[in-house]
C-alpha cells in the first residue's frame, strides 16, 4: 500500500514538472520575441518566432523528461524483480 502512494506522488511530481517545463519554455521565448519586436519595431514577426523557439524547447523537454521517467522506472523494475 505505501508503496503505491510512493509510485503515485512520483507520478504527479513528474506531470508536474512536464506541465511546468511546457508552459515555462513557451512564456520565455513569447516574452522574449515581444520585448525584441518592441526593441527592433519588427512587428509581430520576433514574437512569432521565438514563440515557435518556446514551443519547440517545450517539447524538447517533455520528450527528455520522459526519456529519464522511463529509464528511472525500468531501473526500479530491475530492482525489484532481483
Amino acid at each position: 500500500m505505501a508503496e503505491n502512494r510512493q509510485q503515485l506522488i512520483k507520478s504527479i511530481g513528474f506531470l508536474s514538472g512536464v506541465g511546468i517545463s511546457m508552459v515555462a519554455s513557451t512564456l520565455i521565448g513569447l516574452f522574449m520575441g515581444y520585448y525584441l519586436d518592441r526593441w527592433l519595431d519588427t512587428g509581430p514577426w520576433l514574437t512569432l518566432l521565438f514563440l515557435g523557439f518556446g514551443i519547440a524547447a517545450g517539447f524538447r523537454n517533455i520528450f527528455i523528461l520522459t526519456r529519464r521517467e522511463l529509464r528511472r522506472q525500468q531501473e526500479d523494475e530491475s530492482d525489484n524483480r532481483q
